[in-house]
């Protein structure tokens, strides 16, 4: 498509002037109508967020995305530029990108006036027409909405009152456009007091001048609840103007949590693709699962989904740096290989008191083990009953005899895969447990699903474990207690 140079060759038509919440509004129902999907990529939110979202668009809202972090908020926002026309003119050189047909400044309103069909134009892609400011205590008025040029009012002889002398912030430089403040309690109260006439009367003040320029922005606001964060709060009158506010929320559904960490995590390399048993992809979503109800966890702070994204990362590239020593094995992951992930949950989870006494480390730990006692109890017959301690039938009854007479089981992360087999295969009855329990798999998933029944036996109580730098070695348990004595 040729798009015209002056205003001349402006289809007046098809490019008539419309405001931004009514552009939105007309190219969101014309999406909803052809059944298009409105937001790609978003999971989760199908019957919760989004129909909240679309619902305040349809009422040309202002709006807040209120949750706690790693909840797609950034994201949902930066999205919405989709609802926009893919190209839109403005006059060439205005400051706050004024449609040719519906200029807003005198200046610009002189030169359309002056230079008629000659007024050169400008094209705007619907990806310039978003804006984004992270909030901070530094953030001034003038970063936001502008201030005074006096250089420029003294060399042009003009008064500061006079709107050619002000120099435009982001806001107003977005105009006809999407702006979004993520994290706004962030901001100073005096710095969200300037945003009240933006939002109600959709003009400004800088210096005290009021100056009656409609600004035509959407504004998205996104922030953590406030019992939240320490570092302030979203003052009353702001938030009353918030037309909608629509709260977000974590994955609800395991399915859901691995369609987002396997769309978001880079295992797309250019070494062996790593092939992961379903079951591993579970322990890997469960750990923020776990985290979101470990007594250990600030849940006020939340568990985010960056956690599982990093930790199936730091997996894959234990994977292959095992894969590099030994080419001929499996590229596929171990149960042992979890504890190499630990570094990409400690820095991603706030601790209460009872868990920076534990320390970051342990309970990282202790996250791992409950998740994996997850997947196995999912999997697996039940080991114990209850409270009882003994276990529940016979099931495993051979492994725990074959421990109780004496025998450990030592695996490392760095043995060939024929040697990390062989040591589980001499465990009676293992494999026939996993057998009976998941069919037939391929070697790699099955020596994998043996281990991760050892593991649950433990998690269980059942067995005993000391964790080595490169492993972990599980025992008899009674044996261990007396040994201790």
């Amino acid at each position: 498509m040729t798009l015209p140079s002056t205003l001349g060759g402006l289809d007046r038509e098809r490019f008539a002037h419309l405001g931004v919440r009514d552009e939105v509004r007309r190219n969101l129902m014309r999406k909803i109508a052809a059944g298009e999907e409105l937001f790609p990529g978003i999971v989760g939110y199908e019957d919760t967020v989004v129909p909240q979202v679309v619902n305040a668009l349809m009422a040309r809202h202002d709006l807040i995305l209120l949750g706690l972090r790693g909840q797609a908020k950034t994201r949902l926002s930066r999205m919405l530029v989709s609802l926009l026309d893919e190209w839109t003119p403005m006059v060439a050189g205005s400051q706050l990108r004024e449609h040719p047909l519906a200029p807003v400044t005198e200046a610009i309103k002189r030169q359309v006036e002056q230079q008629g069909d000659a007024t050169p134009l400008q094209w705007l892609h619907r990806d310039q027409r978003y804006g984004e400011k992270l909030a901070t205590p530094d953030v001034t008025v003038a970063d936001l909405i502008g201030d005074v040029d006096p250089l420029k009012a003294a060399h042009r002889k003009l008064d500061l009152s006079d709107e050619e002398v002000i120099h435009f912030g982001i806001v107003p430089r977005s105009n006809r456009g999407i702006f979004c403040v993520n994290e706004i309690p962030d901001l100073a109260p005096r710095i969200q007091v300037a945003l009240l006439n933006l939002l109600e009367e959709q003009d400004i003040q800088i210096r005290g001048f009021p100056l009656r320029i409609p600004l035509d922005v959407v504004m998205v606001f996104t922030a953590n609840p406030e019992d939240y964060t320490n570092r302030g709060s979203i003052i009353t009158p702001l938030k009353d103007r918030i037309a909608s506010q629509i709260t977000t929320h974590y994955p609800r559904s395991l399915a859901d949590s691995k369609l987002i960490t396997m769309s978001e995590a880079w295992t797309e390399r250019n070494t062996p693709k790593v092939q992961c048993p379903s079951f591993i992809d579970d322990i890997v979503e469960e750990i923020a699962f776990r985290g979101r109800e470990s007594e250990f966890i600030d849940q006020k702070s939340g568990v985010s989904a960056r956690l599982t994204i990093a930790a199936r990362e730091l997996l894959h590239s234990q994977v292959e740096v095992r894969a590099l020593r030994h080419p001929k094995d499996p590229v596929a992951p171990r149960i042992i290989d979890l504890q190499r992930i630990a570094p990409g949950i400690t820095g991603k989870v706030e601790l209460v008191y009872e868990g920076e006494q534990e320390g970051a480390a342990r309970v990282a730990h202790h996250l791992l083990g409950e998740s994996c006692q997850t997947v196995f109890d999912r999997l697996f017959p039940m080991a114990i009953e209850g409270d009882d301690p003994s276990p529940a039938d016979d099931t495993y009854k051979p492994i725990l005899d074959w421990f109780a007479r004496g025998a450990t089981l030592d695996i490392t992360d760095a043995n060939a895969f024929t040697d990390y087999a062989a040591t589980l295969d001499a465990v009676p009855g293992l494999g026939a447990i996993v057998s009976a329990s998941l069919g037939e798999l391929n070697p790699a998933e099955r020596a994998c699903a043996m281990e991760l029944v050892i593991e649950g036996l433990h998690q269980h109580n059942l067995l005993s474990k000391q964790d080595l730098d490169t492993g972990a070695s599980y025992g008899d348990m009674l044996r261990s207690m007396m040994g201790s004595l």
